[in-house]
């Protein structure tokens, strides 16, 4: 279990501190052109580290 929470823990400040990157990764070969990934995308993207981070901590507390 801790090592859930770890990977948790480790994605959440992913997503948190680097966006863009989780974006190059994950989401850039499905489109042709060149593109940025939009605002919401980038917001969405560090609310969801942001809930995954709290998520990670809890796991290890517990």
């Amino acid at each position: 279990m801790i090592v859930f929470a770890i990977v948790i823990l480790i994605a959440g400040i992913l997503l948190v501190a680097a966006p863009k990157l989780v974006y190059e990764i994950t989401q850039s070969w499905k489109s042709n052109s060149d593109s940025e990934p939009s605002n919401y995308y980038m917001i969405l993207s560090r609310v969801q580290g942001v809930i995954l981070t709290i998520v990670g901590i809890v796991l290890i507390f517990y």
